[in-house]
Formats: structure tokens, sequence, C-alpha cells
């Protein structure tokens, strides 16, 4: 049945593009959240690419443990690795974002993607970490693959109780995604991603001034690695998200989201912020910028 359905999808997608009409995903944006412009970070993912009926695209985490939340929590993983270019500006405190300060950014955008599915399709598909096997023959994926140790930490993730002061949801599906606003912020909403003129090149950036606070209750939803794209949606409480206009040493112009919390007393001491800024859990607030692929949603 699921494949079934999958591949009529398949033929409607192909069918569309070669027209200017809307994709399902597309039309229900437009009806439930008509006044919202759909950022670029998610018009990206509405037309997969397929093969055999199945999307061949596989995500790329890209970032710290893809969204930089995981280690918020009490328990650490058994394999704490984590990579960071020792001159990206991730992590930085709430005092130093003043116009003219500078700092070495790089705004990624992957080449490999994953995409929605149509709610219907992806409800069909299950999504549990007893489920695990099913799900990695289903979309054909070797259970020793990378992909499936991110198909597996995403759905752990999904699934682990909230920390302190968060509440936190896994959309599925596009449409998922925007009933989960809306039961939270109701139908007045922006969502808001990262612009930049020149991606995937690092070089300093320079803050301007125009530095605005867009809010101090956001949904912050990051898109996981996994076979379709699913967004790890949360809130918590005591932060507030900025948009921060940015202009490169080669000229070029970008728009960057950071999200800076008030209180971190219930992050993990542990936590790769704490070592990069040399402070403790609890102590001055600590903002970081968001992933090209990370969507932040704030009430008009």
């Amino acid at each position: 049945m699921e494949f079934h359905l999958l591949s009529i999808y398949v033929l409607f997608c192909l069918a569309l593009r070669g027209s200017n009409a809307s994709l399902p995903a597309e039309v229900y944006w437009k009806s439930m959240l008509p006044n919202t412009s759909m950022p670029k970070a998610l018009q990206d993912l509405l037309q997969p690419e397929f093969k055999n009926g199945i999307s061949t695209s596989t995500g790329d985490g890209g970032s710290y443990e893809n969204r930089y939340g995981t280690a918020y929590w009490p328990e650490l993983r058994k394999s704490n690795k984590v990579f960071i270019p020792s001159k990206t500006t991730i992590f930085f405190l709430y005092d130093d974002l003043l116009p003219h300060k500078i700092m070495t950014l790089n705004f990624t955008k992957s080449n490999k993607t994953s995409n929605f599915l149509p709610r219907k399709i992806a409800e069909t598909i299950p999504f549990s970490s007893n489920m695990l096997p099913q799900i990695l023959k289903y979309f054909s994926i070797k259970p020793s693959s990378k992909e499936a140790q991110f198909a597996k930490r995403t759905i752990e993730d999904c699934e682990a109780p909230n920390i302190r002061g968060e509440n936190k949801y896994c959309a599925t599906s596009l449409e998922s995604l925007v009933d989960f606003v809306i039961t939270k912020f109701g139908k007045k909403v922006q969502a808001l991603a990262n612009e930049a003129e020149k991606e995937n090149r690092e070089q300093e950036y320079t803050i301007l001034k125009g530095i605005k606070m867009i809010g101090d209750k956001q949904i912050v939803c990051h898109k996981q690695r996994y076979a379709y794209a699913v967004f790890y949606c949360h809130t918590i409480n005591a932060t507030k998200a900025y948009t921060i206009p940015l202009e490169g040493v080669d000229g070029s112009k970008a728009k960057a989201i950071a999200v800076c919390h008030a209180d971190t007393s219930a992050w993990n001491p542990k936590h790769i912020a704490f070592q990069i800024l040399k402070v403790k859990p609890g102590g001055p607030p600590v903002c970081h910028f968001l992933n090209c692929d990370t969507i932040v949603w704030v009430p008009n």
C-alpha cells in the first residue's frame, strides 16, 4: 500500500514539474498560512528526486549534532565526538552581539538533502525505534551504513523526553509542521531562515547596524538527517531570537538568525558551548547561529 501511494505521488510530481501548478503541500501552506512567506529552505524540499519510486537523496547533517541541541540532555551519548571547525563562529556570548563585531561564518548549503513526503504517505511509514529494521528496509538503507546511524539517532532524539523548559515535536511532513506551529502561535506567524548571497564559503563577516530581536517566543525547527525531511521543532523557555545583518570581507551580504539562551542551567555541563566559551551552566546568556536549513517561527 505504501509503495503504491509513493508511486502515485512520484508520477504526480513529475507531471507538475512541467506546469505552474503547486504541489499539495504548497496548497496546504497557502490555505493555512496565507500571509506567511515560505522560506527558500522549505521550498527547496518540496520536489524530491526519485528513482524507482523512492527518494534517492539522503540528508546531510553538516553541523554539531544536527541542531546544537542534544547535549542539552543530562545524558551524553556513548560516542561524543564533535567536530566544529576551529575558526567558524557557532556559539558566542550575548555581550558579543554588537555592530562592528567580526565573526567567521560559513553559510553551508548541503548538496545532499532529503525532501518532504506528503503527509498521507509519511503517516503510512513507521517512525519509531522498535520499527527501525522495517524503516531501513523500506528505504533500502544498509543497517551498517552512516545513514542508518543517523536515522536511528533522529528517531531517538524525537522519542527522548523533553528537557526542562522545552516543548518539542517532530514533524514528518510540511503539513504536520504547519499544524504544529498553528497550535502554538495561530496563523499570524513569520517563518524565517538564514539568507546569504554567498554560500559554502567560509569568511569573516562584520555585524552591521540593524540587529533585530524578532521574538522572545519562538519555535525553532531543525532539519534532521533522515531518509525524508523530518524537522525537530522545539520551544525553550528564556530564549530570544535575532536577525543579524552581516557583510563579508568580499562585500557579499547576509542575514543570519541567532538564538540566545538566558537560562543554561539545565544544559549538560560538558556541552560544547561551555568548552568553547569557557563558561558554566547558569552563567551568562549563550547565543548560537542556526543552520541554513533551520526555520524559526515567531508570532506577528
